[in-house]
């Protein structure tokens, strides 16, 4: 991976982790079309360690009152959002695995994407904001964000959608979208870690890139954060749908037909 893949794949990574169009979709995709695969491992750790950084960065106030209040409701209910999406990635792990190193799901997954975020356009919100969110509401997003797991299903829309769904403010669905985010992301980020320390895994990337990736991926998803906090007060998730329609069906194109980037279904 020479320095203009990794600030590439940074800012993808820093972008999609927020935007509701896949983050691990999106990197999947590039490191095909670069054709990136032994030193690819190391390089994921380090990007979302990074985008992890960008979220403590935009709501650390959030995050220092869950901290001070440990077993308040706000602190209690990430907690059991969280448990459901370690519980699903736990136990379909090696599922999950093989799908990530095949490739073969992505256009479909993107095109679920897609339709997940057309529908959620339409829920009527109830206006639930922290008092009125319930434990069943929590536990519900956290297995939004477990099936989000897959390749190409993005996190951040399915935990969205879940929320809008469920009746919660539009403001409070995307706050608790992104923090409930940090549990299995950090959790997630250790266990990787461990592998390299342990040498299951073999940290293969020059420092030049790793840096210059993690930098663009803290820099790009804090404004992707901060975009995304507006599009959804706003009601614009559809325009996403029509991207990850697009995307999902080229993806799709090039299974059945070219097989330029992957290999063909037939």
């Amino acid at each position: 991976m020479d320095n203009i893949q990794a600030f590439i794949l940074g800012i993808v990574q820093g972008l999609t982790e927020f935007l509701p169009i896949s983050s691990s979709g999106h990197l999947t995709l590039f490191q095909k079309m670069f054709g990136l695969q032994g030193d690819v491992f190391s390089f994921d750790v380090a990007v979302h360690m990074a985008t992890l950084m960008a979220v403590f960065f935009v709501f650390w106030k959030d995050i220092l009152d869950i901290l001070k209040k440990p077993f308040g409701k706000f602190s209690l209910l990430i907690i059991v959002g969280a448990i459901p999406t370690i519980a699903i990635g736990l136990l379909f792990k090696d599922f999950f695995e093989g799908l990530y190193e095949s490739g073969v799901s992505l256009g479909i997954e993107f095109i679920f994407t897609g339709m997940v975020l057309w529908y959620a356009e339409s829920a009527k919100g109830k206006g639930k904001g922290l008092e009125k969110t319930t434990y069943a509401d929590a536990a519900l997003i956290g297995v939004a964000q477990g099936v989000a797991i897959l390749p190409a299903v993005s996190r951040s829309g399915l935990t969205i959608a879940a929320a809008l769904f469920k009746g919660l403010d539009r403001e409070f669905a995307a706050k608790f979208s992104f923090l409930v985010s940090i549990p299995p992301i950090l959790g997630a980020t250790m266990l990787d870690i461990l592998k390299l320390i342990k040498g299951t895994e073999k940290m293969e990337i020059g420092y030049s890139p790793m840096i210059i990736g993690m930098v663009a991926a803290a820099v790009s998803g804090y404004l992707a954060v901060k975009f995304m906090i507006k599009i959804i007060s706003k009601g614009k998730l559809r325009g996403f749908s029509y991207y990850v329609f697009l995307l999902g069906g080229l993806i799709l194109v090039d299974q059945l037909f070219t097989g330029i980037f992957f290999e063909k279904f037939f």
